[in-house]
C-alpha cells in the first residue's frame, strides 16, 4: 500500500497519508460509508448529483466544526442538484449527535470508522492518527472527479472559494 510521508502536517509536524489521491478527470472511487443508524451508503448512490465530498479529522474539533457549519450554509445556496457529504472516522452516533446539536441539516455526515477503506481509496487516511486529513473533492453528476483540495496543514480550513468555483463549473 502506498504511503506518503509528510504529505500533510498538524501544527507543522509531518504526518503520513495512506493511499493515492485519485486523479482529476477519472471516475471517482466508490466506497461504502456508514450513515446514522449504521446504514451503509455507497458514494455511487449519489450519481446524478454533483457531490462535494468533504473529509475532516473529527466533527468534535473547532476547525472541523467551523468547516462543516460553513458547508452546511453553502449547501442551501447550491441547491438540490448538489449533495454535500462530510466524512470522518467519528462513529455515526457521534456524528448524529453533533449534527443535531449544531443544527446541521443540509450536510450528510458519513463515517469511515469501520475499515477506513474510503480514506485509503481517496489517499486521505492519516497513518499515525487513524483519522482523515482535511480535504475536499468535487465529483460531477456522472461520477467523475473534477476537483481535489488536500489541505496541507490540517489545523487550517480549506479554500472555500476555490471549492465553490469548482462546483459552479460542473453544476
Amino acid at each position: 500500500m502506498t504511503t506518503r510521508p509528510g504529505a500533510v502536517t498538524i501544527h507543522g509536524n509531518p504526518l503520513t497519508l495512506v493511499g493515492e489521491t485519485p486523479a482529476v478527470g477519472k471516475p471517482a472511487p466508490d466506497a461504502t460509508l456508514l450513515a446514522a443508524g449504521l446504514k451503509p451508503v455507497q458514494l455511487a448512490d449519489y450519481k446524478g448529483k454533483t457531490v462535494v465530498l468533504v473529509t475532516v479529522p473529527s466533527l468534535d474539533t473547532p476547525v472541523c466544526d467551523t468547516e462543516t457549519r460553513r458547508f452546511n450554509r453553502e449547501a442551501v445556496a447550491l441547491g438540490d442538484k448538489v449533495a454535500v457529504l462530510v466524512v470522518s472516522v467519528d462513529l455515526p452516533f457521534a456524528q448524529a449527535r453533533w449534527c443535531g446539536a449544531a443544527g446541521v441539516d443540509r450536510v450528510v455526515a458519513l463515517s469511515d470508522h469501520k475499515e477506513t477503506a474510503f480514506g485509503v481509496a481517496y489517499g486521505v487516511l492519516i497513518q499515525e492518527l487513524r483519522l482523515l486529513a482535511r480535504s475536499v473533492f468535487v465529483i460531477d453528476a456522472d461520477g467523475v472527479l473534477r476537483y481535489v483540495q488536500v489541505v496541507k496543514e490540517i489545523t487550517q480550513e480549506p479554500d472555500y472559494e476555490a471549492v465553490l468555483k469548482a462546483v459552479g463549473a460542473v453544476v
